[in-house]
């Protein structure tokens, strides 16, 4: 910061303390205010927009991972008992479909929803600083245009005896609120502008997102629902009926029994 910045940083300091006690009056800018509230609302879902979407595409590699750890499990452990049997044709299947869901995620969501959805929602955020900082000049702007003001007014109720100052003051004045009124009138008529881009910035993210995530559920259904031909066509009226819960429960009685799970 150059010696002048710091000055103007004590200066500032200064201004907005006596404005806290009450010595000088502070500005307030209704429309500015209600415009404000708008974009820092509009900022922070933005960012918690991006936060979902990441945690989103996270979810999604993980659990395609996690269905392919089940599934190598799966497949071991039915052929350990019997590789021609029905259900571990079924288990090998299943290991199959879930492994090519896994490659899809990268070929067919993981790349195009990181062009489509998340480098958009980073471009726009990374707008946000940029804005807040023609914010933050407007509010030092306002402090030198308040302190400005203060200063002409006391010189006018009373008077100094350099005829020089009040003509001076007048300068500062109109300067400050020259400066001010342009920063101010910028951001009241651009911000509204800025929020109303959204809708039309955001739609073709939104559409590919959805696009994307139909690609993806029908793909796992189509190959999910291919693993069913190795089950019996019975098994899923057995399941409505509740006849497999009966068997589940009967077999785990015959477990029961043995001793060494606790059968005495």
């Amino acid at each position: 910061m150059s010696w002048t910045g710091f000055k103007k940083g004590i200066s500032r300091a200064g201004t907005s303390l006596l404005q806290k006690t009450g010595q000088i009056e502070r500005t307030v800018d209704r429309e500015f205010a209600d415009e404000e509230v708008k974009y820092k609302t509009f900022e922070k879902e933005c960012q918690a927009l991006q936060k979902a979407a990441k945690g989103y595409s996270d979810a999604m590699k993980a659990m395609t991972a996690t269905q392919g750890r089940l599934a190598d499990t799966i497949d071991v452990f039915y052929s350990a008992a019997d590789k021609a049997s029905e259900s571990a044709m079924a288990a090998h299947a299943y290991k199959r479909a879930v492994d090519d869901l896994d490659t899809g995620i990268g070929r067919e969501l993981e790349a195009p929803y990181r062009t489509t959805v998340m480098e958009p929602l980073g471009k726009i955020n990374a707008i946000f600083p940029v804005v807040n900082e023609q914010i933050n000049k407007r509010n030092h702007k306002l402090l030198d245009y308040d302190a400005a003001r203060s200063k002409l007014n006391k010189l006018i109720a009373k008077p100094s005896d350099d005829p020089t100052k009040l003509p001076r003051a007048q300068a500062e004045h109109d300067e400050a609120k020259e400066v001010f009124d342009m920063l101010n009138e910028q951001l009241i008529s651009e911000l509204p502008q800025l929020l109303d881009l959204r809708i039309p910035y955001f739609d073709p993210g939104f559409e590919a997102m959805i696009r994307m995530q139909c690609k993806f559920a029908e793909e796992g259904y189509e190959k999910l629902g291919g693993v069913q031909r190795y089950f019996a066509d019975n098994v899923r009226d057995d399941y409505a009926g509740g006849q497999l819960d009966a068997q589940v429960e009967s077999v785990l009685q015959e477990m029961r029994e043995l001793t060494i799970c606790g059968a005495s």
